[in-house]
């Protein structure tokens, strides 16, 4: 069922759970979709601190019944009525999340291909393995993506990774993790001289955010800078008092959603993320801002590039230190490159550029 611009079938989504950052997407892609998708996706467990949501403008949410079994490395997931739910809509192609970690998956795909109907898997990639176990858990990996008609990839890093265990490289698609839309206005114009450089911070206050580098290094550089820490979170505390000791005039603004961000991402001059994750960069990226963020699964490597940003070590406090005093040395040259980051998130990564990966690899399929 092939259209330039959609899907003519009746596509089924599947999901361990929904983040509320990911519902534009799954609305879109389903604009793009003639007969309809239906969303097959359950609840996080409450220590993950995961903000879900069921509400979706067009695509059809069906609540999973997510079992989470054992923890970190010995993490499973069993998710109850994924096949009640396929006989249900009865789809004419199934997408799901491309982790063995999920122990209905491959029922799901038995079920599609003895109806002659395909199965895309989604994922970040198969990064090489550790351990004793690491041989029976690289075969089991290997058996796991075979049974995939295509694979899409949210990285570039991603897909290597997939065709480096034999998996097809023509049937590998890569859609850039975006949680944005293409920017509607020009790119914001920013002085080239300014008395004071505002560094932002939006995201969740965890320790592996390390907000706590950005503190210490803003009170290193010993600069006229001004700190906007945007997010909550449970290490807030600890950070505000960490500020009082080393960068008192540091703001903590709590969390702020859509709109509200608005102001913040128009009055910042350089947007940092010190430590792993990283959901705002695209949308720092769509204010015209240049970017410094920790190496993290690959899906960085898309969006930050020399030309419009830094990528620094995880936990190298000295990297982002020296980082920072560079791309603070040079206001014309910053402004260079949050004219590039725009350019990046107007042009190849943003939800429409997704949803048009994501309806090739759904018209590819034989």
């Amino acid at each position: 069922m092939k259209n330039n611009g959609s899907f003519l079938g009746r596509l089924a989504l599947q999901q361990r759970v929904l983040p509320a950052y990911r519902a534009p997407f799954f609305d879109l892609l389903a604009q793009s979709c003639e007969r309809g998708l239906s969303l097959f996706a359950g609840l996080p467990r409450p220590s993950e601190g995961i903000v879900s949501t069921e509400d979706l403008g067009f695509a059809n949410y069906v609540p999973a019944g997510n079992i989470h079994l054992f923890d970190g490395s010995l993490y499973l997931c069993y998710q109850r009525g994924f096949i009640d739910w396929l006989a249900d809509w009865n789809p004419d192609a199934l997408i799901v999340e491309a982790n063995p970690r999920y122990l209905a998956t491959s029922s799901a795909v038995k079920w599609m291909h003895k109806r002659e109907r395909k199965v895309i898997g989604w994922g970040l990639g198969a990064p090489p393995l550790a351990g004793p176990l690491s041989g029976i858990r690289q075969t089991r990996r290997i058996q796991f993506l075979a049974q995939f008609d295509a694979l899409i990839s949210y990285s570039r890093r991603g897909a290597d990774e997939y065709a480096a265990l034999g998996f097809p490289r023509e049937k590998i698609f890569v859609a850039p993790n975006a949680v944005s839309r293409r920017p509607l206005s020009p790119v914001p114009s920013k002085p080239s001289k300014v008395e004071q450089l505002t560094i932002l911070f939006v995201g969740r206050l965890q320790t592996r955010k390390r907000v706590d580098f950005l503190l210490r290094a803003c009170a290193e550089l010993n600069q006229n800078l001004r700190l906007v820490i945007v997010g909550d979170g449970p290490e807030r505390q600890n950070l505000e008092l960490l500020a009082k000791q080393v960068y008192p005039s540091a703001e903590f603004i709590g969390a702020k959603h859509g709109e509200e961000l608005k102001t913040y991402f128009e009055q910042a001059d350089l947007f940092v993320l010190p430590g792993t994750g990283g959901l705002a960069i695209q949308e720092a990226m769509s204010y015209g801002l240049p970017v410094i963020v920790a190496k993290g699964d690959g899906t960085q490597d898309d969006l930050v590039r020399e030309s419009n940003g830094w990528q620094i070590p995880p936990e190298d406090y000295p990297a982002l230190v020296s980082t920072m005093r560079r791309a603070l040395s040079d206001v014309s040259r910053l402004r260079k490159m949050g004219e590039e980051s725009f350019r990046i998130v107007s042009e190849e990564i943003n939800l429409e550029k997704m949803v048009e990966v994501f309806v090739q690899a759904l018209n590819s399929l034989d």
